[in-house]
C-alpha cells in the first residue's frame, strides 16, 4: 500500500518536472523580453519561470488525471 502512494508520489513530481522544463522551452520561442523596458532582464526571467510553472503543471495534472481516469475505466467493465 505504500509502495503504491510512493510511486504515485515519485511519477506525479517526476510528471511536474518534466513538463515545466517542456513549458520552459517552448516559451523560450515567444520573446516576452520584447514586452519590457530595458535591463528589466531579471522581470522576464521571472514572468517565464511563473508562465512555466502554471503551464507545466495545468499539462501534467491533466496528463496525471488522464492515467488515473483510464485506469478506473476498468471498475466500470466489472
Amino acid at each position: 500500500m505504500f509502495v503504491d502512494v510512493a510511486v504515485d508520489a515519485m511519477v506525479g513530481m517526476t510528471s511536474h518536472i518534466i513538463f515545466i522544463f517542456l513549458a520552459w522551452k517552448a516559451l523560450e520561442s515567444v520573446q516576452i523580453e520584447k514586452l519590457f523596458r530595458k535591463n528589466k532582464e531579471t522581470e522576464s526571467k521571472i514572468l517565464y519561470i511563473l508562465l512555466s510553472i502554471a503551464l507545466g503543471t495545468s499539462a501534467s495534472n491533466f496528463f496525471l488525471d488522464f492515467i488515473n481516469w483510464s485506469q478506473q475505466i476498468t471498475y466500470l467493465l466489472e
